[in-house]
C-alpha cells in the first residue's frame, strides 16, 4: 500500500532537504557525492584537531555549502538531470568568494588591521549577492528580503549612503557607508562569520551527521517498528504509534519533513486502515513530526545556536527543554485518543503486529550510541562538539560490527564489511546534504544579526512594540508569536529562530523587565523557538504537511490546517513556561515541588486539549468547553491558589460530563 505513495513524499524531502538534482552523467553524480563526503570528512578533521581559526572554519563550511547549493539544488524550473553552465559558474564564484577570507586572512586582519581595501569590498559584496541567490533558491524569498531590509536600514540616515531620515521612523544611528557595512558583515566575526555559522560549522554539523549515520544504520525503521508493536493494539493504536515513533525519530532527526516521511510512510496507511480520514491521518503525523525538533538530546540546529546565544551549556539547555517536550507529546497522545473516541475506532489485532520484546531486542544496540552521547554530554561534561564527535566514532564502529555480524551469518564476511563501509559513506553524504540548507540559512541570517548589532535595531523595535502593546506583556507575547508564525511561512526553523532571537527576543526581555517580571533568558528564547517550530505546519507553505498529504492522498492545505489545530496544545506551552519558569526546572527547590509543577502543567495541558477538541466521553457542550478552558488557563499562572482553583474547576467539569454521558463517576480500566 505504501509503495506507490512513498516516492512523492520522498521527492519533497529530496527537494527541500537534500537537493532534487540527480544528474544523468555519472561523473557529475559522483562529484556531488565526493563534495558531500569531503565536507563531512573535513568537519570531522577540524573537530578532532581543533587548530583552525573559527572564521577560517566558517569560510570553508560556507564554501562547501555553496558548492552543494548551486550544484545539487536546481533553480525553480531548472534541469534536474544535468548541471547547467550557469550553476557551474555560480558554484565556482561563490566558493571563491567564501574562501577569499581564508587565503587573505593574514593580510586583512594583521596587515590591514581589519580595514577592507577596495578588492575586499568587491569580494564581500559578491558574497552577499551569492548568499541572497542561494537563500532564495533553497529557502525562498523571505530571508533575503528581511536581510535586504536591515541592510537598507543601515545605509540610510543622515550620514549613510542614502541620506534619508523619514520623520515616522526611529533611527538609532546616523547611517553607514558601504565599506563599513562590508567590514561588519564580511571582515569581522559579528556578521556572516558570526555565531550562527560558527555553531553550524562546529557541533551542529556533527550532530546532524550523527543522526544521518544512525538512520543509515537502521535506527529510524527500528523506532517505527518498536512504537508500532508496542501501541498498535490500543484504541487508535496506529495514531499513537505515529506519535511515539515521531518522538523517537526526533531524537536523531532535526527535520520535520524527513521525520514525516520516515515514520508516516508506514503509520499513515495504518491509520487510514483502521478508519482515520486521510486528512486527520496526515495531520497526526505532521503534528508529531513537527514536535520532533523539541525532543532532546538532538533538537535541531536552532537549539545549538540558542545555547550559544544565551551562553548556556547545551547539556543544561536540554534539561530545561525536556519537561515541555514530554508534555507536548503526552498532549498529542491525548489528542489522538480523543479523535479515536470521536470516530469510534479500535486498535489492530495482536496477530497483525510484530512481537514487542523480539522487536525491542532486535535493535537495542541502536540505543548504545545515543546513551553514549548522553553520557558524554551530561555526566562526562564534555563539549557538545567533542561529545558528538566521540559518539559518531562509536556509531561508525557499531555499523561496521553490525554488518560484519550479518556477513558472518550469511557466510560472506567481505560483503558484510563492504556493506558497513557503504553505509558509513552514505551517512557521510546524507549528513552533508542535510547541512546545505542550514549552512546557507545561517550565513544569510548572519547578515541580519550583524546589522541588528551595528544599528541597535532591537532597541528601536522595543520602542515600537511598547507603543503597539501599551506595555502589556500578554499583547507583546501574542504579537511575537504571530510574527514568528508569519515568518515561518517562508523561513525554515533555524533561520526563523535566528531572526526572532535577533529582533524579537531582546524586545520581550526589555518589556518583561518594564512590566516587573523576572523571566529567565532561556524561557524567552524557548518561547520564540517553539513558535518557530509550530510554523513548520503553518499553511500554505508547511512542507511537512505536503509530505504527509502525498502519503495520505489528502489536500495538503487541509492537512496543514488540521495539523496546526492539533498543535494548538503546543502553542500554550510557551506561555506556561514563560510565566512559570519552574516548568523548565528552574529554581524548583526540591523534587517534590518539581513533581507538583509537572503534574499541574500536565493537568492543564490535558484540559486544554479536551477544550479545543470539544470531546471527553461524548461531545462537550459549549459551557463545558468554556469552563474547561478557564480551568486550563488558571494553571498557566504560577501560584498555589490558581493551581487549586484550576484543578478544582477541571474536576467539576469532568465529573459533570461523565454524569451527563451516563458513565461511572470513577473511571474504570479501559
Amino acid at each position: 500500500m505504501t509503495e506507490h505513495v512513498k516516492p512523492e513524499a520522498e521527492d519533497i524531502v529530496k527537494a527541500s532537504e537534500y537537493g532534487g538534482r540527480a544528474p544523468a552523467i555519472a561523473w557529475q553524480r559522483w562529484l556531488l557525492v565526493t563534495i558531500a563526503v569531503s565536507w563531512s570528512l573535513f568537519q570531522l578533521y577540524a573537530s578532532y584537531f581543533g587548530t583552525l581559526n573559527p572564521q577560517k572554519i566558517g569560510s570553508i563550511h560556507l564554501a562547501f555549502g555553496f558548492a552543494l547549493a548551486f550544484l545539487a539544488y536546481p533553480r525553480k524550473g531548472g534541469p534536474l538531470d544535468r548541471i547547467p553552465w550557469y550553476d557551474w559558474l555560480l558554484a565556482a564564484a561563490s566558493v571563491a568568494s567564501a574562501l577569499y577570507i581564508l587565503f587573505s586572512y593574514y593580510n586583512i586582519v594583521v596587515l590591514q588591521g581589519g580595514l577592507p581595501e577596495p578588492r575586499d569590498i568587491w569580494v564581500g559584496t559578491a558574497l552577499l549577492a551569492f548568499l541572497a541567490i542561494g537563500a532564495t533558491r533553497l529557502l525562498g524569498y523571505a530571508l533575503p528580503i528581511i536581510a535586504a531590509l536591515v541592510v537598507i536600514y543601515g545605509i540610510t540616515g543622515p550620514a549613510g549612503i542614502i541620506p534619508l531620515t523619514p520623520p515616522d521612523v526611529i533611527y538609532l544611528h546616523n547611517g553607514y557607508d558601504w565599506a563599513q557595512i562590508i567590514q561588519q558583515l564580511y571582515i569581522t566575526t559579528e556578521g556572516i562569520w558570526g555565531t550562527p555559522i560558527q555553531v553550524s560549522a562546529t557541533f551542529v554539523f556533527l550532530f546532524v551527521l550523527f543522526g544521518a549515520l544512525l538512520d543509515k544504520a537502521g535506527a529510524g525503521q527500528y523506532f517505527v517498528d518498536l512504537a508500532y508493536s508496542g501501541l498498535g493494539t490500543f484504541r487508535g493504536g496506529p495514531a499513537k504509534a505515529s506519535v511515539v515513533a515521531s518522538l523517537l525519530t526526533g531524537v536523531i532527526s532535526g527535520s520535520s519533513t524527513a521525520n514525516t516521511v520516515t515514520t508516516g510512510t508506514f503509520t499513515i496507511p495504518l491509520m487510514k486502515k483502521i478508519g482515520y480520514p486521510p486528512v486527520k491521518a496526515g495531520a497526526t503525523e505532521v503534528a508529531a513530526s513537527v514536535n520532533g525538533q523539541l525532543m532532546p538530546p538532538i533538537m535541531g540546529a536552532a537549539a545549538f545556536i540558542m545555547a550559544t546565544f544565551i551562553d548556556m551549556p547545551y547539556s543544561q539547555l536540554i534539561i530545561h527543554a525536556l519537561v515541555p517536550a514530554v508534555l507536548t507529546y503526552l498532549g498529542l497522545l491525548y489528542v489522538v485518543h480523543l479523535e479515536a473516541l470521536k470516530l469510534g475506532l479500535q486498535g489492530l489485532p495482536r496477530s497483525e503486529l510484530p512481537p514487542f520484546w523480539k522487536t525491542f531486542v532486535s535493535g537495542v544496540h541502536y540505543l548504545i550510541p545515543v546513551a553514549f552521547l548522553l553520557y558524554e554530554l551530561m555526566w562526562a561534561n564534555l563539549t557538545p562538539e567533542r561529545s558528538a564527535l566521540n559518539a559518531t566514532v562509536v556509531l561508525a564502529g557499531l555499523i561496521l560490527v553490525q554488518e560484519l555480524v550479518k556477513g558472518v551469518r550469511s557466510g560472506n564476511l567481505a560483503a558484510g564489511l563492504w556493506q558497513g563501509l557503504r553505509l558509513i559513506v552514505s551517512g557521510l553524504e546524507t549528513g552533508a546534504r542535510n547541512m546545505t540548507t542550514i549552512a546557507i540559512a545561517t550565513g544569510a541570517a548572519g547578515i541580519i544579526v550583524g546589522m541588528v548589532t551595528m544599528t541597535n535595531l532591537g532597541y528601536g523595535l522595543t520602542q515600537v512594540l511598547d507603543v503597539l502593546s501599551g506595555g502589556n506583556i500578554w499583547i507583546v507575547l501574542v504579537l511575537s508569536a504571530i510574527t514568528s508564525l508569519i515568518l515561518g511561512i517562508g523561513l525554515p526553523t533555524t533561520a526563523n529562530y535566528i531572526v526572532m532571537a535577533a529582533l524579537v527576543a531582546p524586545v520581550i526581555v526589555n518589556l518583561s523587565g518594564e512590566a516587573g517580571l523576572v523571566v529567565p533568558l532561556v524561557a524567552v528564547h524557548l518561547f520564540v523557538f517553539y513558535f518557530g517550530i509550530l510554523a513548520d505546519d503553518t499553511p500554505p507553505v508547511g512542507l511537512a504537511a505536503y509530505a504527509a498529504a502525498a502519503i495520505s492522498r489528502a489536500d495538503p492545505i487541509a492537512t496543514g490546517v488540521q495539523g496546526f489545530i492539533y498543535d494548538l496544545r503546543t502553542a500554550i506551552l510557551p506561555f506556561m513556561f514563560f510565566f512559570n519558569p519552574e516548568l523548565l526546572l528552574i529554581n524548583v527547590g526540591s523534587w517534590y515541588y518539581a513533581g507538583w509543577v509537572i503534574v499541574t502543567a500536565l493537568v492543564g495541558m490535558l484540559g486544554f486539549v479536551a477544550a479545543t477538541q470539544g470531546y471527553l466521553k461524548i461531545r462537550m457542550h459549549w459551557y463545558e468547553r468554556l469552563l474547561m478552558l478557564v480551568g486550563a488557563l488558571l494553571l498557566l499562572k504560577p501560584g498555589s491558589w490558581t493551581d487549586l482553583a484550576g484543578i478544582g474547576l477541571l474536576a467539576v467539569v469532568v465529573f459533570w460530563h461523565r454524569h451527563r454521558a451516563g458513565a461511572p463517576l470513577v473511571p474504570t480500566a479501559g
